[in-house]
């Protein structure tokens, strides 16, 4: 693994004029995830795939250091959150931490789906990292930093205003300066900025209106850069769905006035309905060492259903090429446009990582891996590595998956379209009505439950729920009293959920099928995408258990 210092070599975008001083001396007890290696010497192919990082994963912010580059996305309700990825080459991605990560730096109590984090920007500057994000419905903005980017990252640090604001971003300018620019006035609102001093932890003045954009609703996810002596503005327009589109303007001054790029929108398709990427927008500028400009961006990839276009793995982050003209002005994509395979070779040496292994096992000595989530809280109580030693307990909670709180659940992103999740299960209820198994979350009114229950005889249901009413049972069976494994097979167009007694060799018994669109964005609402996770209900106040041996988790057939 490179050293620390290695990390802090170059400045993470050192060609928009943004960069990091020398590196702090390692802290005596620094805490560094280890990262996989690459495969060595991979041959680059011509063409990548987008999106490089699949499932949900919105709103990216890419910074580089040296060789290595990060990049953060979007949680909302989900804790930890502020996901870190790291790569070498701006196609494969391997998370490395969560900046938010200990109960004593937030907690989403209250909230609901959809909530919370919002859209952060992660910079290095003064030999820290630095993310600054918003805390919907919470404390507003903040910021973090960290000597790494693995982490540990510094409790928030609020930026106190008077009015709301979100989606903000740093800029430190050649001369020391650090500006602030975020999304203000809601809905027909604009770009605002002001400097920040980040030491004090304070703003140095109001921030003050810089660019409107250009009449699309919901000017937001502004990041501010610099080339040549002009300061560039790049935004997202038109709300996070269909409409969605990129924008910049640029000025002499980092306060304006702006002028909007000639060919606005830069980059878009919302002139594309049958383009399989859609609602492109929030794009962040990054160069490689060589000097070759990308975006990272978010889009979506809707599957046709039920006489519409529907989206439920979320929005995902997809890379696309900039270049810029003589006159100064840089084009996004194909001229305005992004085609899912992009050419490589205006990327780094080519640097995927090793594949992980599909089982996962527990271990009673190690933190559970970061890609696990809770819901609002870190669910402290709900949840055991050492109860029972190799296994995944939960501690069935009171809560459930249809209340805004923390139920037991853990759960990790749909990755892919097509997606196999699976699970060995051992059961100790407490009362009749209590229950586990696997839960495909949405939000609290979409989802889907194949779950064990005890009694009048152990049975094992399906159960959905797909608006404002009671789950509905598509199907149960009678299953043995033993351990049961349970599956789900995704596909674009459906959810297959099956189950096999734990002993023996037995083939899969499918239960039920439910369409992914009952689980879309267009049917729930919200900005996320499906989870995948363990789930443990208690119906009285006497806990029931759930111990999960393992779980796999790899690409569907």
């Amino acid at each position: 693994m490179a050293s620390w210092r290695h990390w802090w070599a170059v400045f993470c975008l050192g060609a928009m004029g943004l960069g990091c001083s020398a590196p702090p001396a390692t802290p005596a007890s620094s805490a560094v995830l280890a990262v996989p290696a690459p495969v060595p010497t991979a041959p680059r192919p011509a063409t990548f795939t987008n999106p490089v990082l699949s499932g949900f994963a919105s709103d990216p912010s890419v910074c580089r250091s040296g060789d290595d580059y990060y990049l953060v996305t979007s949680t909302f309700e989900y804790l930890p959150g502020l996901p870190i990825y790291h790569s070498r080459d701006l196609v494969h991605w391997r998370l490395i931490g969560n900046a938010l990560s200990r109960a004593s730096q937030i907690s989403f109590v209250g909230r609901k789906s959809s909530k919370a984090i919002f859209a952060p920007t992660l910079r290095c500057g003064g030999g820290r990292f630095y993310i600054v994000t918003t805390d919907v419905e919470g404390i507003g903005n903040f910021f973090l930093t960290a000597r790494h980017p693995a982490g540990p990252w510094s409790d928030p640090v609020r930026l106190q205003e008077s009015v709301f604001g979100m989606d903000p971003s740093f800029f430190f300018d050649d001369d020391g300066t650090v500006y602030y620019t975020r999304h203000g006035g809601g809905r027909n609102g604009g770009v605002y900025q002001a400097r920040v001093d980040l030491e004090a932890g304070r703003l140095l003045e109001t921030p003050r209106l810089v660019w409107s954009g250009m009449g699309g609703i919901w000017p937001e996810g502004p990041h501010l850069y610099k080339r040549d002596g002009w300061y560039y503005l790049l935004i997202a327009e038109g709300g996070t769905s269909y409409d969605h589109r990129i924008t910049m303007a640029r000025s002499r001054s980092p306060w304006g006035p702006f002028e909007p790029h000639p060919d606005n929108p830069v980059l878009t398709h919302r002139h594309l309905p049958d383009h399989p990427l859609q609602a492109l927008g929030h794009a962040d500028l990054v160069t490689t060492p060589e000097g070759a400009w990308w975006a990272t961006l978010l889009a979506i990839r809707p599957q046709a259903a039920a006489g519409g276009r529907h989206h439920h793995i979320g929005r995902e982050t997809v890379l696309a090429p900039v270049q810029w003209r003589e006159d100064g002005w840089p084009v996004f994509g194909q001229g305005g446009m992004l085609a899912e395979a992009q050419p490589t070779e205006r990327l780094p040496a080519w640097a995927p990582w090793s594949p992980a292994p599909v089982r996962e096992t527990f271990k009673p000595d190690e933190a559970l891996p970061p890609h696990w989530t809770f819901l609002r809280t870190l669910a402290p109580g709900l949840w055991s590595l050492t109860a029972r030693p190799g296994q995944l307990r939960l501690i069935g909670a009171r809560t459930g998956l249809d209340t805004v709180g923390t139920p037991a659940f853990v759960g990790r992103r749909q990755e892919r379209l097509s997606q196999r999740f699976a699970t060995e299960l051992a059961f100790t209820p407490a009362a009749p009505d209590d229950a586990a198994g696997i839960a495909l979350r949405m939000n609290e009114t979409h989802h889907v439950l194949l779950q064990l229950r005890s009694a009048p005889a152990p049975r094992l249901e399906c159960r959905q729920r797909a608006g404002s009413g009671d789950a509905n049972l598509l199907a149960e069976t009678v299953v043995p009293q033993t351990r049961l494994q349970l599956q789900v097979i995704a596909t674009p167009q459906a959810y297959a959920l099956a189950w096999r007694p734990a002993t023996g060799e037995s083939t899969w018994q499918p239960l039920c099928t439910v369409p992914t669109y009952q689980l879309s964005t267009e049917s729930a609402g919200g900005f996320t995408g499906v989870y995948l996770g363990l789930y443990a209900f208690s119906a009285t106040d006497k806990p029931a258990t759930a111990d999960f041996a393992w779980v796999d988790f790899e690409p569907g057939p």
